[in-house]
């Protein structure tokens, strides 16, 4: 296999090369900590942005998320901007496989220049992203993309990791969805800074009315979000267009109000920390599921399995070393 130059690499995804770009993205989300390294090399040695807009977008499965992220991909493109889509798949659990099907639902989008489509397998991650979601944004704005959306496998209780790597929680809705949602809905609604109300045009006029009300209903009862930004809801449909110019006009008035009041820097710092710690959890994690391969604990009948886990520990004084 031939050597990877961090420096090459770097350059080409500065000077717009989509396939090393994508090498780069590989190598972030290989499980070799060798890898992982090469790719922070590579990151380190592009320039970073302070302008770019990370916005996770999320709903319940059958909400139109791709078919809405095209549509709104091609309206940003129009407008003169370059937009990057992670999409993220689930993982089977049996065969870590993934259909990987969000490129093929965004056919038109995907001939565009100025787009540029990644699906990734979750590879069972929580928090509806992979585990280096983050790398990736980091890689497509160093090259060029100043929005980067964020498809996320699709509501679920755990899915909230996704809110501390991005500015923007956009949730999609669906008319009808009534109180199946609620056990959900109040925790992604309290996260959310704009809730789309998609596929109005396959619904009954009622139902889009009904639903809209219901959100605004909700969003009053909800604690302040800590940008101080007031919760908006719009109806719409990704399918024929309807309500995206709106929807990025509140996108645009999002970021204006969270640049004049510095919530954009100090949350993107705040998220930079964040992290720094998940880091120091896997790199630790690596370095001991190393020693548990080369040094097994041995069974012991005579005490619990937890106080085996003790023994072993004390026994074993890893010393954490990253190179």
């Amino acid at each position: 296999m031939r050597k990877i130059e961090p420096e090459i690499l770097a350059q080409k995804i500065k000077d717009g090369d989509r396939f090393a770009l994508s090498r780069a993205i590989t190598l972030a989300e290989s499980n070799r900590l060798d890898d992982l390294n090469l790719a922070h090399q590579i990151i380190s040695l592009l320039p970073t942005f302070n302008t770019s807009k990370r916005i996770a977008i999320t709903g319940i499965p059958g909400v139109g998320k791709s078919t809405f992220i095209e549509s709104l991909g091609k309206y940003i493109i129009q407008q003169g901007e370059k937009v990057a889509i992670l999409a993220i798949d689930p993982s089977s659990s049996l065969s870590k496989g993934s259909i990987l099907g969000d490129k093929t639902r965004m056919e038109d989008l995907s001939r565009e220049e100025d787009a540029y489509i990644r699906p990734s397998a979750s590879n069972g991650s929580l928090g509806g992203i992979t585990s280096r979601t983050y790398e990736a944004i980091l890689l497509c704005e160093a090259a060029g993309f100043e929005n980067i959306l964020i498809e996320t496998v699709g509501v679920g209780q755990s899915e909230t990791l996704v809110n501390e790597i991005s500015d923007l929680f956009l949730f999609l809705q669906l008319p009808g969805s009534g109180d199946d949602l609620q056990g959900i809905k109040r925790g992604i609604m309290e996260m959310a800074d704009l809730i789309f109300v998609n596929k109005s045009d396959s619904f009954q006029e009622k139902l889009v009315k009904d639903a809209k009300l219901d959100i605004v209903r909700s969003l009053q009862f909800l604690p302040t979000k800590s940008s101080q930004w007031k919760r908006k809801s719009i109806i719409g449909s990704g399918l024929i267009g309807k309500g995206i110019p709106e929807l990025w006009e509140l996108v645009n008035d999002y970021f204006s109000f969270i640049n004049e009041n510095n919530y954009y820097s100090t949350n993107r710092e705040k998220q930079q920390l964040k992290q720094a710690e998940r880091y120091t959890i896997d790199l630790i994690n690596q370095q001991y599921l190393k020693a548990l391969k080369d040094q097994p604990i041995n069974l012991n009948k005579n005490i619990s399995a937890f106080d085996m886990a003790k023994d072993w520990l004390n026994n074993h004084s890893i010393k954490i070393s990253i190179k």
